[in-house]
């Protein structure tokens, strides 16, 4: 194992969401089966340490950005300053959603459509930024979630406040179509890993990357679907599961993704104003795990793991290139030292 390549790929941001998300889905649903019996105001505290961070680093790029103007000029540094504002903004919409759920179930004083309005907003203001954030070549799942789901947010607040008396299932009809679209791209991802597994011209790596997406597509597809229909179900008084089991599925999703996360690549560079990727920047702060990142193991026929040091493997190739070129500078040598002979032209008769 290549603890640098452990990390070059390792995206903080999405570790961060993910394991936030996860511990909010368990307080959540330990709350509702009424296990524990803490306010809401902590149950929430997992999404306020992630808008925390995210405020925070946008605030710290933001400084590092006005102080040290000839940072912007490092290759896209405009893009991902604009899209790190961007995800800040969204951020504190959601936020402003958090806080007023939040009070609307400690206290109920007001409709579930106000509480909703922020979220709405957010997500039709989530079509501009994921538009700009494909002609620039960005990352955009956040605001592509909230895109997507902005019919499934009216729905929901007109049936908790009681407007319409649709069944469950119906309200999540918008979530339903949202998820067909994603089977689909679930079969596409397998096909073109089968095409691509078959394919002899495709080098390793890409085989490798496509059998992984294949992988992390089915993972986190398959259990929200079936999540979904549970929950249907259980809201439906269909079934008489507690809320923990019912989001079994979903808590599998999100535990795959925070492992997807170290091999998820990307991330916006500018938040904290690191200006590089996590593993440059944790090599820097940390500098004792250079030397741990400098080696590397690999398994042998035998069974037993056997140290491979990189620096003692770049001595051995220098030594191998010193002999070939010492065996060039040889030969160039006698061809200095042979005899020079006079050409000797013939004249063959006509």
């Amino acid at each position: 194992m290549n603890l640098q390549s452990l990390f070059q790929d390792f995206n903080p941001s999405k570790f961060v969401v993910h394991c936030c998300l996860f511990t909010f889905t368990v307080l959540f649903c330990l709350r509702l089966d009424e296990i524990i019996d803490w306010p809401y105001w902590v149950i929430f505290i997992p999404l306020w340490i992630w808008k925390s961070i995210a405020t925070l680093g946008a605030i710290v790029g933001a400084i590092v950005w006005c102080r040290y103007p000839h940072y912007r000029v490092e290759g896209d540094s405009y893009s991902h300053f604009k899209a790190m504002l961007i995800s800040l903004s969204l951020h504190l919409i959601l936020l402003m959603f958090e806080l007023l759920a939040c009070d609307r179930l400690t206290s109920g004083r007001h409709l579930w459509v106000l509480v909703f309005i922020p979220l709405i907003f957010g997500s039709v203001a989530s079509v501009g930024a994921c538009v700009w954030a494909v002609k620039h070549d960005r990352s955009f799942e956040l605001e592509l979630f909230c895109a997507v789901n902005a019919l499934q947010f009216v729905f929901l607040p007109l049936k908790l406040d009681g407007f319409v008396s649709w069944s469950w299932e119906v309200v999540f009809v918008p979530l339903w179509i949202v998820l067909c679209l994603c089977l689909v791209a679930v079969l596409y991802s397998i096909i073109f890993c089968g095409i691509l597994l078959r394919t002899p011209e495709v080098s390793p790596q890409q085989k490798k990357s496509a059998i992984n997406s294949a992988i992390g597509n089915c993972a986190t597809v398959l259990p929200i679907l079936v999540f979904q229909v549970l929950l249907a179900d259980k809201l439906d008084e269909d079934l008489d599961w507690p809320f923990i089991a019912v989001a079994g599925p979903l808590l599998l999703t999100l535990f795959v993704l925070i492992l997807l996360s170290f091999n998820a690549k990307g991330g916006n560079k500018w938040w904290f104003g690191i200006r590089k990727n996590f593993c440059q920047f944790l090599l820097g702060v940390v500098p004792c795990l250079q030397e741990y990142g400098n080696i590397s193991y690999h398994t042998e026929s035998a069974g037993q793991t056997q140290p491979l040091d990189t620096t003692t493997a770049q001595l051995d190739e220098f030594e191998k290139y010193d002999k070939k070129g010492k065996k060039a500078a040889l030969n160039k040598k006698n061809d200095h030292l042979k005899p020079v002979v006079p050409i000797v032209s013939i004249d063959l008769p006509d």
